[in-house]
């Protein structure tokens, strides 16, 4: 399961009205290889769903992973902050060993 926190709810809420994205685009959450560490979050919208996909539901966000990145993303929560050590979404994930100064890279 990938959950989402409130903070994360509410932005992906405003985020989807400000690109002009109808309610029937959904999260989806990747890794892929690259940054700092070795592997990198990718966060997106779409509105297909493939077969290879994951669904999870969370506070009403519905979030698509692809079989493969969910090896390293479950159990993992989506946060968002907006405070004065940094603004964005932040992954809280459990499988990282490791992560990058900036968070948006980690290692398994």
């Amino acid at each position: 399961m990938i959950s989402v926190t409130d903070s994360a709810k509410h932005r992906i809420t405003k985020l989807r009205e400000e690109e002009g994205k109808s309610p029937e685009y959904n999260i989806r959450v990747s890794v892929k290889g690259g940054g700092c560490s070795g592997l990198m979050y990718d966060l997106d919208f779409d509105n297909e769903i493939r077969d290879a996909d994951e669904v999870f539901e969370d506070k009403g966000v519905k979030i698509l992973v692809d079989k493969k990145s969910l090896l390293y993303l479950l159990g993992t929560t989506l946060d968002f902050t907006d405070g004065l050590n940094g603004k964005g979404f932040q992954f809280i994930n459990p499988n990282a060993s490791r992560t990058c100064g900036c968070g948006e890279s980690f290692a398994v």
